[in-house]
């Protein structure tokens, strides 16, 4: 496994992994075409600090720290195709972007969220080395459904 920058060419990759229907909550705009998702891996540039995430060759997920502030906190997420999933993909990409973001960009904390009805992304989490600290109540809305957020944080001394 590697974690690259993400390019114009993986514009493919991207709108594919994106019409999954669990996928689409996770982009702030849709991605039904090519531009859109070249407009995604642009989108990056000036929130932070995106990976794509190959496997054998093949890109199949994004790991991402945003959100970086003055006390050197970061935000993580990731995600995976459906293919990559289950087989412990994204934990791996999650650690080695914590390690990376420790090392070269000098972080001290970084945090993630994960719906509390979403089992899959805790076990992520839990396996990168992301301890849990604690549920946000009703912090998230999708559908007009309000859901319970799960915060997980790991440090550069953990």
């Amino acid at each position: 496994m590697r974690l690259r920058e993400w390019t114009a060419g993986d514009a493919d990759m991207v709108l594919e992994a994106f019409r999954s229907e669990d996928m689409r909550a996770q982009s702030g705009e849709p991605i039904r075409t090519l531009d859109d998702a070249v407009r995604w891996i642009e989108g990056w540039q000036d929130r932070g600090h995106a990976f794509a995430v190959e496997l054998d060759g093949l890109v199949v997920g994004n790991v991402a720290v945003t959100g970086i502030d003055r006390h050197g906190n970061g935000w993580v997420s990731y995600w995976t195709t459906a293919q990559a999933r289950g087989r412990g993909v994204a934990a791996r990409a999650a650690g080695l972007l914590a390690e990376w973001a420790f090392a070269e960009r000098g972080l001290f904390r970084l945090e993630l969220g994960h719906r509390t009805n979403n089992p899959a992304s805790c076990r992520v989490a839990v396996r990168a080395g992301f301890v849990a600290e604690g549920i946000e109540r009703g912090k998230l809305v999708y559908d007009g459904v309000r859901y319970d957020v799960e915060r997980h944080a790991r440090l550069a001394t953990d």
